[in-house]
């Protein structure tokens, strides 16, 4: 048993080739090979993955038929990609990853590989596509609770939210760069902390009552204060604050604001302009009762 292991846990070199590259429209798919007792297959994305990155050439490794695996099955691997063309001159290469396959997240990848602009480079558009791997860890099946758990970018997280989290990096890769907790249940609590605000954020703004407005605002604060560069949702809450205003007939102007105490709180300029609107007008009739009076 010892041997099959140490066998399975050998790295494996996969390699295939892509001709007229820049003429592929769709995904483009290897042929399924075998690594670690578990079968694979490589997406290749000509145009880009999506529209998040749209400007490079991004591969993905994928775990094949993962519909007829059993019940709570996962696969632990290292892998790299290595781009070359087809004179052998290296194109491209990753950081190696370890990442945890699993029903919930079948694939893992670079959507940052070959930028799209340096075409020219690819003499006859053909690409050769290398793909280093050693499984670590295999689970064949497994009771699942809902309550397992990924490290993911340095964060501790639950299965359902590997989709979330994937997509808050892919969009914003340099969110964390000045995150500074080290503490990982902190660390877990911040990023729980700020996928539900992503959430909460994406609501109708009509639906928004004022307190949630202020409980918003406050935890944007907190967590660019531990360090997130959350400058674009910092932008989404204040649209989200613009239009609750119309639909609510505020045409006063409101804002979200942080006092002395470091509270936030929603103040009503309005409120400060009626009372200095109200004493001058009040010192207007008191000059005229005067002049009446005399």
């Amino acid at each position: 048993m010892g041997s099959d292991m140490e066998k399975n846990q050998k790295q494996t070199s996969f390699t295939f080739e892509i001709d007229n590259l820049w003429e592929k429209e769709d995904v483009i798919s290897s042929p399924i090979f075998l690594s670690g007792g578990c079968e694979w297959f490589v997406q290749v994305y000509p145009k880009g993955y999506g529209t998040v990155v749209e400007d490079h050439l991004a591969l993905f490794l994928c775990v094949a038929n993962p519909e007829s695996l059993k019940l709570g099955w996962k696969r632990r691997a290292n892998h790299s990609v290595l781009l070359l063309n087809q004179f052998g001159k290296e194109l491209y290469r990753s950081n190696e990853n370890c990442r945890l396959f699993c029903a919930q997240f079948t694939k893992w990848g670079e959507s940052r590989g070959l930028p799209l602009k340096d075409k020219w480079i690819l003499e006859k558009n053909k690409l050769i596509i290398k793909v280093d791997i050693k499984v670590v860890e295999v689970v064949d099946e497994a009771q699942v609770t809902g309550m397992e758990m990924l490290d993911l970018f340095g964060f501790q997280i639950f299965y359902s939210q590997v989709v979330s989290v994937s997509r808050l990096f892919e969009e914003h890769p340099d969110i964390k760069v000045n995150f500074k907790p080290k503490i990982q249940l902190v660390k877990n609590a911040y990023m729980t902390t700020l996928l539900g605000l992503i959430e909460t954020l994406d609501k109708p703004p009509h639906s928004f009552t004022e307190t949630e407005l202020v409980s918003a605002k406050r935890e944007l604060i907190e967590l660019t204060e531990a360090g997130f560069k959350l400058n674009w949702l910092d932008t989404k809450l204040a649209e989200v604050f613009s239009e609750w205003k119309k639909a609510n007939a505020k045409n006063y102007t409101l804002s979200l604001r942080t006092n002395a105490d470091h509270e936030v709180i929603l103040e009503e300029d309005w409120l400060i302009e009626g009372i200095i609107r109200s004493w001058n007008e009040f010192k207007l009739f008191s000059h005229l009762v005067d002049e009446k009076i005399d």
